[in-house]
């Protein structure tokens, strides 16, 4: 038996490591959230991105992936690289629910209140803003909320607040 990461965002639909089976699955506790300012990988400190992260409260549909135990140490040091690179989530192991009826603990990054890249809940016009202006080391910030909103609506997870910024947001600029 493997060990599981939670994937809420861009793990979604670009993982980056191995894995052996990837579920559906649901986490309880926290909810899917535009409220991490991206200083790095979607934008930077002066003209900073938006990116998701797990807020308190509610629930998250997701996607839960289970990594080879011989492949795990591999694993966490590419999840810690990239998810840990400024500290604002907290690493834990949380019980989610796969679609198949298992329940299994996962890794899980949620966001850090009390960190400086914490934005907190964002109305919808400063949301707009920060999307459309950050660009960061992995690309648009567009991009990444248009794809992240493809996914998530491909796999049947409705977000009415997504589904405007991204109507808002128009159609994906070509590189």
């Amino acid at each position: 038996m493997g060990k599981w990461v939670f994937g809420y965002g861009s793990l979604i639909w670009r993982p980056g490591f191995d894995y052996m089976e990837k579920r559906p699955a649901l986490l309880r506790g926290a909810h899917r959230q535009l409220c991490i300012y991206s200083f790095t990988h979607r934008g930077t400190e002066e003209c900073p991105g938006l990116v998701f992260g797990l807020d308190r409260g509610g629930a998250c549909r997701g996607m839960a992936f289970e990594v080879d135990p011989a492949l795990w140490d591999k694993t966490y040091a590419y999840l810690h690289a990239r998810e840990q690179q400024n500290g604002v989530y907290r690493e834990t192991l949380r019980r989610v629910a796969l679609d198949d009826g298992r329940y299994v603990d996962a890794l899980v990054y949620l966001a850090d209140p009390r960190h400086k890249q914490y934005a907190g809940r964002l109305d919808h016009d400063e949301q707009l803003r920060l999307v459309q202006q950050g660009h960061g080391q992995a690309g648009p910030n567009i991009e990444y909320v248009v794809n992240t909103h493809a996914h998530l609506v491909e796999m049947g997870i409705e977000d009415h607040g997504l589904d405007a910024l991204v109507q808002a947001l128009g159609p994906i600029p070509s590189s």
